[in-house]
C-alpha cells in the first residue's frame, strides 16, 4: 500500500510539472497584464459616451481575461487529486498549488466585480441621460 501511494505521489509530481506551464503562463498574464487592465478602468469618465467607449474596450479585455480564467481553472481542475495527498514530498507542490489558486481566485473575481461596476455604470448613466432629457423636453414644451 505504502509503494502504491508513493507511486501515485510521484505520478502527481510528474502531472504537476506538465501542468505547471499553463500556471506559470496564467500567472505572468495575470501579473504583466491582467492587473493593468483592471486598474485602467478604476476611473470611469464622466460622460456617457466616454464610459460606453470604456465600455467597449473592457469587453476586448474582458473576453482575453476570461480565457486566461479558464484555461487556469482547467489546470486546477486536473490538479484537484492533489487534495487526497498530504505527505512531505507533496506539501511543497500544494503550497505552489494553493498559491496559483488564490490568484487566479482574486483576479477572477476582480474580474466579475468589475465588469458588473461598468455594466451598472452604465446603465445609470442611461437612465440620468433619459432624465435629463425629459427634464429638457418639459422645459422646452413649458417655455412655449
Amino acid at each position: 500500500m505504502l509503494s502504491n501511494k508513493r507511486i501515485q505521489e510521484l505520478e502527481l509530481v510528474m502531472e504537476f510539472e506538465k501542468v505547471e506551464e499553463c500556471f506559470k503562463e496564467v500567472s505572468s498574464w495575470i501579473e504583466n497584464v491582467g492587473r493593468k487592465g483592471l486598474k485602467e478602468t478604476v476611473n470611469l469618465d464622466d460622460s456617457l459616451e466616454m464610459l460606453l467607449q470604456a465600455q467597449k474596450q473592457f469587453k476586448e479585455f474582458d473576453l482575453v481575461a476570461s480565457e486566461y480564467c479558464k484555461r487556469g481553472q482547467e489546470a486546477l481542475k486536473k490538479m484537484d487529486r492533489w487534495e487526497d495527498f498530504s505527505s512531505v514530498d507533496v506539501h511543497s507542490y500544494r503550497v505552489k498549488l494553493q498559491t496559483y489558486r488564490d490568484q487566479l481566485e482574486e483576479f477572477c473575481t476582480q474580474l466579475d466585480e468589475t465588469r458588473h461596476r461598468i455594466c451598472e455604470t452604465v446603465r445609470l448613466y442611461e437612465f440620468f441621460d433619459k432624465v435629463r432629457q425629459g427634464i429638457c423636453c418639459t422645459e422646452e414644451r413649458v417655455k412655449s
